[in-house]
Formats: structure tokens, sequence, C-alpha cells
């Protein structure tokens, strides 16, 4: 088995991470033709291209396996960095940026939950490097190597993986009320003759729902289960931030389906209402991350397990 050059599996991470050859030799501090020369010794020596030119530039399967490697020994020596700061505190720096440890946890999860739980690691000195994506797909970051764990839907462990269950996060329709009484406080149809407007499933279609990007499922999924309906079709509009789709709610932009961890301050302060009092959307969420022995790994598991014991519904 061949011995690759660190600094070279680091140029491959940094082309990766950041999107092209100029941004990675501005990251380690080289010029772009070194990074070119990283990477053409390092294609040689394995035998294969490991980036696709493409627009964004991509991993091969050979690169995501070297990608998913230098990962590895980022984890290797955080490990080693957490047990030489017990032995000799001052004998060692803080890790090099490019050193950072990567996890993928959904907008929602970070909006809320998450954050808190890392706190403390991150006051520690641990590198962290957090990527959101939605909680159905933060696992494609972990299948590919570009993470070490993630926060996902997903039940079934990944190969050469191991899986924690989280808990529940509960999701409520919610709008502000001026919003509410305008667009639905007039109608007279089948369910709607009541003081507080809400959503019904004769309704639902006249007003707009604010959803976090086109892969965002979970209006969809709200409106189905809710109304007991197959298909639904909404008039959406897209925000790409959790916190920024309340501001947007809050705004009158329309309805949104947000966690209640996010919502039930402003609706107990009479700044939002329940659109659909009736029906909380659980979306069940887990950790996965590398099957290794690593005190990383495990102060990361246990520090995620802690806060969502104490936030999300078991």
């Amino acid at each position: 088995m061949s011995t690759f050059d660190p600094d070279a599996l680091e140029c491959l991470a940094a082309i990766v991470e950041e999107g092209g050859f100029e941004r990675a030799a501005q990251r380690l501090s080289i010029t772009q033709s070194a990074v070119s020369q990283r990477l053409r010794a390092l294609e040689a020596q394995v035998g294969t291209v490991l980036i696709v030119r493409s627009r964004p530039l991509k991993p091969t399967s050979a690169g995501q396996l070297l990608l998913k490697h230098t990962k590895m020994l980022r984890l290797l020596r955080a490990d080693l960095e957490r047990d030489m700061k017990e032995l000799a505190p001052s004998s060692l720096g803080g890790a090099r940026e490019e050193e950072r440890i990567s996890i993928a946890i959904n907008a929602d999860s970070i909006a809320t939950w998450a954050l808190p739980a890392l706190t403390e690691l991150a006051q520690q000195g641990l590198p962290m490097e957090i990527i959101h994506d939605d909680q159905n797909f933060t696992h494609e970051w972990l299948r590919e190597g570009q993470v070490l764990g993630c926060v996902t839907t997903l039940k079934q462990a990944l190969r050469g993986c191991k899986v924690e269950p989280l808990g529940a996060m509960q999701y409520i329709a919610v709008a502000a009320p001026g919003f509410a009484q305008k667009r639905l406080g007039h109608r007279d149809g089948p369910g709607d003759n009541q003081t507080t407007p809400s959503l019904t499933q004769y309704n639902f279609r006249e007003v707009p729902f604010i959803a976090f990007n086109r892969k965002d499922e979970l209006p969809v999924d709200f409106v189905s289960k809710a109304f007991g309906l197959k298909r639904v079709t909404l008039n959406q509009l897209f925000v790409p931030s959790s916190e920024g789709m309340v501001r947007a709610v809050l705004a009158g932009w329309g309805v949104s389906v947000v966690p209640r961890l996010l919502a039930q301050g402003l609706i107990d302060q009479g700044q939002l209402v329940n659109m659909a009092p009736a029906y909380t959307l659980p979306v069940q969420l887990y950790w996965h991350c590398w099957n290794l022995e690593s005190e990383v790994l495990d102060a990361l598991t246990a520090a995620l397990k802690q806060s969502a014991a104490q936030s999300l519904v078991a």
C-alpha cells in the first residue's frame, strides 16, 4: 500500500472544499501552480484522475476515497491534539485551519438545539466546520466521505458507520395573525366558521407557503398528513434560512412549517398563530458517524445526544 503525502492529500481536500484551485491556493498559502503540481503528483501516484474539472469541481470515486482518508487523518490528529493538551497543555498550538473536523447538520437543528450542544467543544478549541443541508440529504455528505458525521432522517446506518437515535423534531404550521385574518378570516366554507382562522383541507391552496428550498418537502408532507390528502400542490416561496423563514412569516409573506422550538415563544407572545393546532408533524432525527475509536467522535456523539434529549421528543 502506497504512503500518500499528507500535504498532497490536504491539497486535494482544499480543492474540493473550496470549490477551485485559486481558493485552495489561498487557503494553503501556496501558489495556484503549486496546487496543480501537488494534485498531478497525487494523481500520478494513484494512477487515475481525482478531480472532475466541471463547474463546480467534483471528486471522482477515487478522489472521494482519498478525501475520506484525509478526513480520517484529520480526526486522528484531532484526537492526538486533545490527548497532548491533557498531558502537556502548553506544548501544542491550535490545529491548522485546513484540519477542520467537518459534520453535516440540517438547518433547523442548527437554528435550535445543535449549536448549544457543540459550544463546549468549540470553546475547547475543536476546529469544527458545520455544513448545512436538508435533513433528508445530509447523509449524502457522509456517504461521499466529505464529513465524519451527520444529523439526518435516515434510520439505517451507512456502511462503515454507526447510528444513534436523537429524537423527533416537532413541526407546526404558523402565520402572522394579520395575514391569517386577512387571507382566511372571511371564509365561510366547511370548517372555516371560527374565531381564529386556521388551515383546512378546503383553504390551504389560498395561501402561499414558505419553504427552505426546492428540496424542502416539509410543507407538502405537513398538509398531506394533516388533512389526509394523497396529492398536494402548494404555492411556495423559498427562503434558505430557518430564522429567515420565521422572519418572512412575521412580515406577512405566508404560512410556513417550522420547528415548534423556533415558533412557540412567538406564539406565546401573540406574534404568530398556529394555523393547524390539531396537528404536529414529528420528524425523527439520527446521528450517524464513522464507526471508529475516537475521543473526538465520542465527544461529538455525547454532546449531540445530551442536547437532543433536552430539546427533542423521545
